[in-house]
């Protein structure tokens, strides 16, 4: 999902702080995305719809809670945000929320790699790993094999 570049003097410096401000960004484009994707699911993923949101809506309150924790100004939401794809039915929406969460993995990785403590490990491994979950359950939608990827926000192979 591309999203308006914040400014250069809004981002961090800090690496870990940098890192935990993109993926903010990040969290910001995917619950717009998700809006799509419930307006295009069919009734049976609704729960999965919700469920997806809710947990994005939950991370990104707490990496805010984090960034302003440590007198970091996090990003703020954009009006709109560029689809990476046109979503016009049920297996695109589908594939718009396997392709967020694939993002937002990516996101979380770069934070759990440029962290310190290991409160902001914890915190970002299960970010990560929520994001793997999610992308192998929307997989599952689509019938797409492999369900899982074996670096989830990587561009290792397995």
């Amino acid at each position: 999902m591309t999203s308006p570049q914040p400014s250069p003097a809004s981002r961090p410096q800090n690496p870990d702080d940098a890192a935990l401000f993109d993926a903010v960004a990040a969290e910001h484009a995917t619950i717009y995305g998700y809006g799509f994707v419930s307006a295009h699911s069919f009734p049976d993923v609704n729960e999965l719809v919700s469920d997806s949101l809710n947990n994005h809506r939950d991370l990104r309150e707490a990496a805010i809670a984090m960034l302003s924790a440590r007198s970091v100004t996090p990003p703020i939401a954009a009006v709109g945000y560029q689809l990476p794809m046109p979503v016009a039915n049920a297996t695109d929406a589908a594939t718009l929320a396997v392709r967020m969460e694939e993002d937002d993995a990516v996101a979380w990785r770069a934070v759990l790699e440029q962290v310190k403590t290991a409160q902001d490990r914890d915190f970002a491994v299960k970010a990560l790993t929520g994001c793997a979950v999610r992308a192998a359950r929307w997989r599952q939608v689509l019938h797409a094999w492999p369900v899982t990827t074996a670096f989830p926000g990587g561009s290792e192979q397995a």
